[in-house]
């Protein structure tokens, strides 16, 4: 799977977009870091069994933010948050 945060990939030519796809972190605190060390690496690793589960052959246009969930509260009243990462699955016209 290659992977790029811009919208093109090094050495290969896009031959067509297959659509986009969303991950998103654990929810947390409002203002707060996300709980997992890795959410990151968590949100890569589903973004990539999504693009793999629709055939792509890479990931294009990577773009994080914040997701307020309009106002999702917890138990407690706290407001929360994930972090939701937008990307866009393609087939490449040959393996870069």
């Amino acid at each position: 799977m290659h992977i790029s945060a811009t919208d093109a990939i090094e050495g290969g030519r896009i031959l067509y977009t297959i659509g986009t796809i969303k991950a998103a972190s654990a929810w947390h605190a409002q203002g707060l870091q996300p709980h997992q060390a890795n959410w990151q690496e968590s949100v890569m690793a589903d973004l990539i069994c999504k693009a793999e589960d629709l055939y792509a052959d890479a990931i294009i246009g990577i773009n994080y933010e914040v997701d307020d969930g309009a106002g999702v509260n917890d138990a407690f009243g706290v407001k929360r948050q994930r972090i939701l990462a937008t990307a866009v699955a393609v087939k490449l016209s040959s393996q870069a």
